[in-house]
């Protein structure tokens, strides 16, 4: 998939099987860090991620299925989740279980206002009380150029 000539680190992102949809996950370990964000702006998300990659490549994991959310949890700080294939111990680890919703926008990460507001009218809705919502920013920066599209998912526990 990369090449020095294009170089590119995220894979294409599927939105159908994403996109407005109930799934569960059972026992689904992730592992968990934290990015400084200035006024919800990420200021060190590309170390975070080198750092966690490192470690999950050095306990022989594997989080190629590509799935990180994102918990906004204030202005100044913003928790990572990445999906992986098992436990790292140099890691925080976490297991998602439960019912789950998820709807796919598409568009500039300045507009991720604009997708929560609309996805929690949708979930108010649907009858969900006060879930837990996360997003997934599908592709980095450059690869959302390289394919023309940048999808984000929100995802929210409702069960």
């Amino acid at each position: 998939m990369e090449n020095a000539n294009n170089p590119i680190c995220c894979p294409k992102f599927d939105p159908i099987p994403w996109d407005d949809v109930n799934f569960e996950w059972n026992d689904k370990v992730f592992v968990k860090s934290s990015v400084f964000t200035l006024f919800y702006m990420p200021m060190n998300f590309g170390s975070v991620m080198k750092k966690m990659d490192k470690k999950i490549r050095e306990a022989g994991a594997d989080w190629s299925e590509g799935i990180c959310l994102s918990d906004h949890t204030s202005q100044w700080n913003m928790d990572l989740y990445i999906s992986v294939d098992k436990k790292v111990s140099t890691l925080e680890n976490q297991v998602f279980s439960g019912k789950f919703y998820s709807k796919v926008y598409e568009g500039p990460f300045k507009d991720t206002g604009k997708w929560f507001k609309d996805f929690e009218q949708g979930l108010n809705e649907k009858g969900y009380q006060e879930p837990k919502v996360y997003a997934w920013y599908t592709t980095c920066p450059k690869c959302a150029k390289k394919y023309g599209k940048n999808y984000v998912v929100m995802v929210a526990k409702v069960g």
